[in-house]
């Protein structure tokens, strides 16, 4: 089993890190769902499309309106995702939720959350610290955070998404309304836009190859189908599913009499552990033993490989897509 993609994410953070860069110098350039670089500017931007300073706007969200005035300084995110949209736009917050993997931060966003306060996790985020930090904006989820929305509103001006799906530009495009960075955002996605654009153009038959998509746990094993972080971005680049997973749904938990749902031209998969632990290998090593499993096409082609997770699921924002996108085009030979 092939670990093709683990090790050369650095790669590609190194040159992501290497546009934001470039783009804070010189300016604009042309996941699980309920499981869990872009444009620059600063932060006094008025670009069009960005409310002035002295400027009120209304805020459409998950559970209601917030009006808000310029440009807000002392943000606070309470979901991976919002963490990743926020950077993509230029606004490091005051506080954020930690990463799902990382101590406390994944690899590829710890060298821009350097002095970010912790707030505990995005399941459970400590209201104490929270209101400690003086936000002037709390940006959340209402799939996690709906019971404590009127806490957190107390603190200061709240906005909520709806939900947590595989199409992460929704919410960031909240997101960036909300911290008045509504140019940016635009740039992000004329940026990201444009890539999957050259990747697709290059893959020509080779998407038609069916890409398989599994997770590992020690509690159970997933298939992920077009409502899922992984599951958008191959449906994007125009990349065939096998037909049990050529699906408008979010996952399909398995049992081993389903094993076949996981066969595919391609199968990536990855394996969610517990830190200390290694049940979930243990359970992925013992399902891709099982006879019926060893009977399926990619068992048989050799074309099983190991991915990161939190690329490939966890993370689910504007900078793991980016990640995600360059993976997929290592893979196809069309970078």
């Amino acid at each position: 089993m092939s670990s093709l993609f683990r090790n050369k994410s650095w790669l590609v953070l190194l040159a992501l890190s290497m546009l934001l860069i470039v783009s804070a110098c010189g300016g604009s350039s042309s996941s699980d769902t309920a499981e869990t670089p872009a444009a620059s500017g600063s932060n006094n931007s008025t670009n069009e499309g960005s409310a002035a300073e002295g400027e009120s706007r209304t805020i459409k969200h998950a559970m209601g309106e917030e009006t808000l005035t310029g440009t807000p300084e002392r943000v606070v995110v309470l979901t991976n995702e919002g963490t990743e949209a926020l950077l993509a736009v230029g606004v490091k917050p005051v506080g954020a939720v930690q990463s799902w993997v990382g101590d406390p931060w994944y690899d590829h966003i710890k060298d821009q959350m350097e002095g970010v306060e912790v707030l505990g996790e995005e399941t459970q985020p400590n209201i104490e610290l929270i209101a400690g930090l003086k936000p002037d904006l709390i940006i959340g989820n209402k799939v996690r955070h709906e019971q404590i929305y009127d806490q957190l509103k107390q603190i200061a001006p709240t906005v909520f998404a709806e939900e947590l799906s595989g199409n992460w530009k929704n919410n960031m495009t909240l997101y960036a309304e909300a911290v008045n960075k509504k140019a940016e955002g635009e740039q992000a996605f004329a940026d990201f836009d444009k890539r999957v654009e050259e990747v697709k153009s290059k893959l020509d038959e080779k998407a038609s190859t069916k890409v398989s998509v599994v997770r590992f746990t020690a509690a159970d094993v997933r298939t992920y189908m077009k409502d899922s972080f992984s599951g958008v971005m191959l449906e994007q680049l125009g990349i065939a599913r096998p037909a049990d997973q050529d699906k408008n749904e979010f996952v399909e938990k398995l049992t081993k009499e389903r094993i076949p749902a996981m066969d595919g031209d391609v199968m990536f998969y990855f394996v969610q552990e517990d830190v200390g632990s290694t049940d979930a290998q243990k359970a992925a090593d013992e399902w891709m033993n099982e006879p019926l499993f060893q009977s399926l096409n990619v068992a048989k082609t050799g074309e099983v490989h190991q991915v990161n997770e939190v690329v490939w699921n966890l993370a689910g924002g504007y900078l793991a897509a980016n990640l995600l996108l360059e993976e997929i085009a290592t893979y196809f030979e069309v970078n």
